[in-house]
């Protein structure tokens, strides 16, 4: 089955072309990152007037690079669309305005050329990155840990479908705690790699501050699965304003802080998860979500996973496919092909059905 997705959630226009969930035949995205960086963050009208100039373009960039090219022969030229069985959209939770974009594209496309249409949520959507382009499937049950600039979830996956949320952040997600913490180093946006990279800078260097910076780490003992990290931000301006005091504000000072930032946030998610995988007793761990790209965070499950002797398959994306894309949307949609009301679809195939 060839499912052309489209995924506009946040500042990313993006569609791909994939087969049987699992080979990615083209994944194009396009972002108006550049844009929002001047302003520190997304600014979601800029973000949707971007994507209403990049949609079409993107999705016809998927098609031809998927090769589905049109039969000029024929009595009845084929189009590029003529070979796709499916449309899949992301249709939440997101920015409105962004969503609106792929959702109202979806349906035009869809009632055109009578392909049935898909809604999916791309935050379970985030995990199924972990089915492309691999040979090495994960296996049930699961526990799934979708990180992102707007979400910190976990999820137990005991089969396609039967995903249940066990718990997730009750305020700031582990990205937009790297984004707001970014901001106060001066780091710039987004914040997730700026703090990163100034953390493997501390790692190199071993400053004379090691040891001196010690940030908590919020609710890493609590007794549910649940995460806060808006606490953190505050504990970073308290350290901030009591080095400037002493006078020891500097740039070995914010990279050391940047070093306790990522392994604040990384403990965290490692602990939980790992506990949750444990009370489940599950084979799999999996990962989604831009935030999965952090080097020290795979550095630390791979560590904690041995350190324990779990009998743990670890799953985490490449980078490319951690961040928002299409492919994952064709992915979701495709393992949950049985939970889709195929009649209805093909009787009103405008009318997106939420997976």
């Amino acid at each position: 089955m060839k499912i052309l997705a489209i995924e506009t959630s946040c500042d990313e226009t993006a569609a791909a072309v994939v087969v049987d969930g699992r080979q990615i035949l083209s994944n194009i995205v396009a972002s108006s990152m550049p844009l929002h960086k001047k302003t520190g963050g997304i600014i979601p009208e800029i973000a949707a007037r971007k994507q209403l100039e990049f949609i079409l373009p993107v999705i016809e960039k998927a098609l031809r690079q998927a090769k589905l090219k049109p039969n000029i022969h024929m009595p009845v030229p084929r189009t590029l669309f003529d070979d796709i069985d499916l449309i899949a959209v992301t249709t939440g939770p997101g920015l409105i305005g962004s969503l609106l974009i792929g959702v109202e594209t979806a349906k035009t496309l869809s009632l055109s050329i009578s392909k049935p249409l898909v809604g999916v949520n791309h935050i379970h959507a985030h995990l199924y990155a972990n089915w492309l382009n691999s040979s090495n499937q994960p296996g049930f049950p699961a526990i799934g840990l979708v990180v992102s600039g707007g979400h910190t979830e976990l999820f137990l996956l005991t089969s396609h479908e039967n995903i249940k949320w066990l718990g997730g952040t009750r305020d700031d997600a582990a990205g937009e705690a790297f984004d707001k913490t970014a901001r106060l180093l001066g780091l710039g946006y987004p914040g997730g790699p700026a703090v990163s990279a100034a953390a493997e800078k501390f790692q190199i260097s071993n400053s004379k501050f090691q040891n001196k910076i010690k940030l908590p780490r919020p609710m890493i003992n609590s007794n549910d699965l649940d995460f806060s990290f808006s606490g953190l931000k505050t504990a970073v301006i308290r350290e901030i304003n009591k080095l400037k005091t002493m006078k020891q504000w500097n740039n070995e000072a914010m990279v050391q802080l940047a070093y306790e930032i990522q392994e604040s946030i990384t403990d965290v998610l490692v602990k939980k998860t790992l506990q949750a995988s444990q009370q489940y007793n599950v084979k799999s761990i999996i990962i989604g979500g831009g935030v999965a790209a952090n080097k020290r965070l795979t550095e630390k499950f791979h560590l904690a996973i041995r350190n324990l002797e779990l009998e743990i398959n670890l799953h985490i994306p490449p980078p490319a496919l951690c961040t928002d894309n299409a492919a994952y949307i064709a992915s979701f949609a495709f393992y949950h092909q049985k939970q889709i009301r195929w009649q209805e679809l093909k009787a009103d195939p405008q009318l997106p059905v939420e997976v």
